[in-house]
């Protein structure tokens, strides 16, 4: 029998008999190793402790110590188990598709009815049964013949279905679990006993498409998810609940800030609250540009397919954009346009107007331009992701040895933005070219290679992120974490040299000849409608003071108080304070709960008290403490409060 050599980490090299499988190698090692191992990284893939070795390989033994494997393998023999236990609790219900997802695994099940509540505890208690009876995990090769015998004779014709779309040439596994069989490419565990049994837990079902095929017949899908360990599990759980509380489509519903419709799917209905909210940001984020030295444009909506064609847009992105078709009057063919995705070509259109010299460069364009591109039905989600949104969207076009400069600036521009909001942190990723893009490559080399360097000279680290820049530029994505450590991909600059030359841009450099710009792509919220939402989620509906849509509710406690009411709410509003009076025949105790549930920051009580010393009586959101002040002072100091951080 042939020899092959195993290198370990350590970088000592052991020779076995070629077949020898990771089980062995590991109970060569040591019985304790061969008793912790669930698996085998070899030559770089995650390896079943089953699979034989044919040739040379480096090679790492897996425990549950460590953490990627470990939760690979915890959650898809999860999804395995529960498949097993549905089908053993009931034999008629067909197994189709479950694999490993963030945090855990779904699986999906064709049965007529629908799984309740009591139906999830009662999987959850028989996969416990599974977990805790540690049945063997066994692998074998099977031929295709023999693959679509078996499902056929046991009328499972989702797993037939499968099977055909392995390529041929690809070895066919099927593992069992205990005596329960499933299709899989594996890895998996070696006994059911090493999945923990406190640490997974099933959430919930939906519906679902076999293969996302809506063409089928309505599957359901079992969420669930897993840890490696109780702990681990709790504070997931914890997790969940605090970002429940935070949602933003709750939110929005109990500060009426917007609300959503089936009859304009992925668009925003902004009540008056909520559109408070935007027209603040986008002040703020105007002064904040005309500091910059930014001049504001603004472009049109639907633009001819001709300029997308040239962008080069048409041919990449047509998928997502909104095509508008309209019967010119006496044209002979209909007009094909689209609503624009984005407003960089329409930018460099303004650029080509009128002779521009290298005096002009870094000449920095802003817009507050409303974009429409088509996302599926099933991404859209609240106001984070939307078909119609407003970016704070800004192209600078500079000269190549400026790319530097206006890098840094730009990162020190979106520094002092996301502090003002409460983000006092945040990474950068770098994304590179991407397989479908335009120019060549040469041109990436340049561009890739100017980033970077700007990147760095503006004492930034970034992480890579291969394969994700835009089509005509690699990008800088700027990533915030909120409150409870989710991140959140905001603001981005991208280095183009594709665009400019694709639409003709061109500028008079010192040489008296024409030369191409250098147009930088960045936005720092990325879509308003976006923000806000991470905003809502970040602060849990607590906006900061001078966002708040209702900064402050001045309450009676008796109508005897209506009079020095209206006349607090007046003293606030002439200090630019968003006041408002309640004077309704309610207990305060009501008018607090109701306030309190609509995120109002500050309510001032006043009974006859307060009326007499020309005092409020202060309750701020989340404080159970009142305290009582003069009106001279509350008007002061929330005077204060309310004035946005760029204007103090």
């Amino acid at each position: 029998m042939s020899q092959i050599s195993l290198t370990f980490p350590d970088g000592n090299a052991r020779d076995y008999d070629a077949g020898i499988t990771p089980a062995e190698v590991a109970e060569s090692i040591s019985k304790s190793l061969s008793k912790k191992a669930i698996s085998a990284t070899v030559n770089g893939a995650h390896w079943d402790l089953q699979w034989p070795i044919q040739s040379d390989a480096q090679i790492a033994i897996n425990t549950l110590q460590d953490d990627a494997p470990a939760l690979e393998l915890i959650r898809h023999d999860l999804a395995h188990i529960m498949a097993r236990a549905v089908q053993e609790i009931w034999p008629d219900v067909k197994v189709t598709i479950g694999p490993v997802r963030d945090n855990g695994w779904f699986y999906d099940f064709d049965r007529k009815e629908p799984f309740t509540p009591e139906d999830l505890g009662a999987i959850e208690k028989r996969m416990k049964e599974i977990i805790n009876a540690r049945d063997a995990v066994r692998t074998e090769l099977w031929t295709r013949d023999q693959v679509r015998q078996y499902y056929t004779d046991n009328n499972e014709p989702y797993k037939v279905e499968i099977l055909d779309k392995i390529p041929e040439g690809e070895d066919i596994r099927m593992y069992w679990h205990g005596d329960w069989m499933d299709l899989c490419r594996g890895p998996h565990l070696q006994h059911t006993g090493q999945v923990p049994a406190d640490a997974f837990k099933l959430m919930n079902v939906s519906a679902a498409y076999f293969l996302g095929d809506n063409t089928r017949p309505m599957l359901q899908r079992i969420y669930g998810v897993a840890f490696k360990n109780r702990d681990d599990l709790k504070k997931y759980l914890t997790f969940l609940e605090e970002a429940e509380k935070r949602d933003h489509r709750k939110l929005g519903r109990e500060m009426d800030l917007f609300h959503m419709q089936e009859e304009a799917p992925g668009q925003v209905f902004w009540h008056p609250n909520g559109w408070r909210i935007y027209t603040m940001l986008q002040d703020y984020m105007r002064r904040q540009q005309n500091k910059g030295g930014y001049v504001e444009v603004n472009t049109p909506q639907v633009v001819d397919r001709k300029l997308w064609e040239a962008s080069g847009h048409w041919e990449k992105y047509q998928d997502h954009m909104f095509i508008v078709e309209v019967d010119e009057e006496h044209a002979r063919e209909k007009a094909i346009n689209a609503l624009k995705p984005m407003n960089c070509p329409c930018h460099v259109q303004i650029f080509n107007q009128g002779l521009k010299s290298y005096r002009d460069l870094p000449l920095r364009m802003a817009e507050f331009g409303s974009c429409n591109r088509y996302e599926p039905s099933g991404a859209l989600h609240g106001i984070m992701r939307v078909r119609g949104f407003t970016q704070d969207d800004g192209h600078i076009f500079c000269s190549e040895d400026q790319i530097e400069d206006e890098t840094k600036r730009f990162i020190d521009f979106l520094s002092t933005i996301y502090r003002d909001l409460g983000f006092t942190d945040f990474k950068i990723k770098f994304s590179d070219r991407p397989e479908t893009r335009a120019g060549s490559d040469d041109v990436w080399d340049r561009a890739e290679a100017a980033l970077k360097a700007a990147t760095l000279a503006a004492g930034c680290e970034f992480e890579l992120n291969p394969g994700e820049g835009a089509f005509y530029g690699p990008k800088l994505e700027f990533v915030l974490t909120d409150a409870i450590g989710r991140d959140w991909q905001c603001g981005t600059h991208q280095v183009d040299f594709v665009l400019p030359e694709r639409l003709d841009a061109t500028y008079i450099g010192q040489d008296g000849a024409k030369h191409r710009p250098v147009m930088l792509h960045r936005a720092t919220l990325g879509s308003f409608e976006r923000f806000i939402g991470i905003l809502i989620e970040e602060h849990a509906g607590k906006l900061p003071f001078w966002l708040a849509p209702r900064q402050v509710v001045v309450a009676s406690i008796v109508s005897e108080a209506d009079d020095y009411v209206h006349e607090v709410v007046a003293a606030l509003t002439k200090m630019g304070v968003r006041a408002e009076a309640d004077i309704r025949n309610e207990k305060i105790n009501y008018k607090v709960r109701e306030h309190s549930v609509g995120k109002v920051p500050v309510i001032l009580a006043i009974g006859h008290r307060e009326v007499e010393e020309r005092t409020v009586t202060v309750r701020r959101l989340g404080e159970k403490q009142t305290t009582v002040t003069s009106l001279a002072d509350i008007v002061s100091s929330l005077g204060k409060e309310a004035t946005p951080p760029d204007l103090l």
